[in-house]
């Protein structure tokens, strides 16, 4: 009878997990940040519902005229249709870049 029950105990932990989390309800569930400084900087979180985040930024062309900070990330989050979404993208000297299977392409 033992397996039994623990069958159908990992079955309802699986629909407990399963239940999507309304975004207003999520909660933090990983943070992590290193590297901050004048010189550049790196985070990435995960939220209880799915969402997801990493970016880093790195200072270009110190002590020149042309001196300007890189950001490289990726954000994940899943739409109303219940769809993940992935959105990639760079920002620099030539503006805010991003790409994702969804975006249109120009």
């Amino acid at each position: 009878m033992f397996p039994l029950q623990f069958i159908v105990l990992a079955c309802l932990v699986a629909a407990a997990l399963a239940v999507p989390v309304d975004p207003k309800d999520a909660t933090i569930v990983r943070y992590d940040s290193d590297n901050i400084g004048v010189d550049g900087y790196k985070y990435d979180f995960q939220t209880s519902d799915g969402t997801s985040a990493q970016e880093q930024g790195q200072l270009k062309n110190v002590g020149t005229e042309n001196e300007a900070i890189e950001v490289r990330g990726q954000f994940s989050y899943t739409g109303q249709d219940g769809q993940v979404y992935t959105v990639t993208y760079v920002a620099n000297e030539n503006g805010f870049q991003p790409q994702g299977a969804h975006l249109p392409q120009p």
